[in-house]
């Protein structure tokens, strides 16, 4: 009730002075191709937020928080299709308000923007075929030699040379074309977080994901596994948003992610 009424407090003052948007409107951007946390489809229902060029509505972990939090402002929510790498600029340039897009707050990323407090902490895992030579593995030493992917502009590209050698390949653009390299047999696996993985996998039953063994994995920050929002320096919004952060238990946040990957298309629409 505390947390809550903090809340309320905060939106309050928020609003009254002027600070909530002049359309009332809260763009949240998002590359609407990362299952669970977000991703696009064409039918409308409960959970979803509609996209902004027409193309569908967005659904995933990430929208879940993107409409508390538009609730709580009383704005309306609207989400905006947009590539990873484009997220930061289409924020500084006011495209959009907010990124909840699975990103974690970096110290490259906080050099331009601002990022709320940690609204998911995950673990990094590898997917690779379930029939492939390395779906027994349980540390990194046993990914030597292997070619590993990661998605480019990510720290996740960072940590691949953790892999004693490792074939460090390529990273790509996008999710969806790393599980076509594996599938194809150009890379015998990527890097990703553990909701991602368990969506990918349940996508795509020839790949599975693999869980190191305690201490035999990557070496990663808190910055890096965590996942925050990020907005712009001095958004009137961060102290808001952080109150309502803090009012979602972890039992909760854990169910909001379980709930999104069994809503989770099979196939990219």
């Amino acid at each position: 009730m505390k947390k809550l009424l903090a809340v309320l407090i905060a939106l309050t003052m928020l609003l009254s002075t002027g600070a909530a948007l002049a359309d009332g409107v809260l763009k949240v951007g998002m590359e609407c191709g990362y299952a669970p946390f977000n991703w696009h489809q064409l039918e409308e229902n409960e959970f979803t937020a509609p996209i902004s060029d027409g193309s569908g509505y967005a659904d995933g972990y990430d929208v879940q928080i993107a409409k508390r939090i538009a609730e709580a402002l009383d704005m309306d929510l609207v989400i905006v299709k947009t590539e990873w790498d484009g997220l930061p600029m289409a924020l500084t340039s006011g495209a959009i308000d907010l990124i909840i897009a699975g990103m974690s707050p970096t110290l490259e990323r906080k050099m331009t923007i601002d990022f709320t407090d940690y609204y998911y902490q995950s673990e990094l895992v590898v997917v690779v075929k379930k029939d492939g030579k390395y779906a027994d593995a349980k540390s990194l030493e046993d990914l030597s030699g292997a070619t590993i992917v990661a998605q480019m502009n990510t720290f996740h590209d960072t940590v691949v040379d953790q892999i004693p050698g490792v074939n460090h390949a390529m990273p790509m653009e996008s999710f969806p074309a790393m599980i076509v390299a594996l599938n194809s047999g150009a890379v015998d696996g990527y890097i990703a977080e553990r909701p991602g993985a368990e969506a990918d996998t349940m996508a795509n039953p020839d790949l599975t994901y693999i869980m190191f063994d305690e201490g035999k994995g990557f070496e990663a920050s808190e910055d890096d596994t965590a996942i925050a929002i990020g907005l712009v320096y001095g958004s009137p919004y961060k102290d808001a948003i952080n109150e309502l952060l803090a009012g979602i238990s972890e039992d909760e946040r854990v169910q909001l992610m379980l709930d999104a990957t069994s809503r989770q298309p099979l196939a990219a629409e």
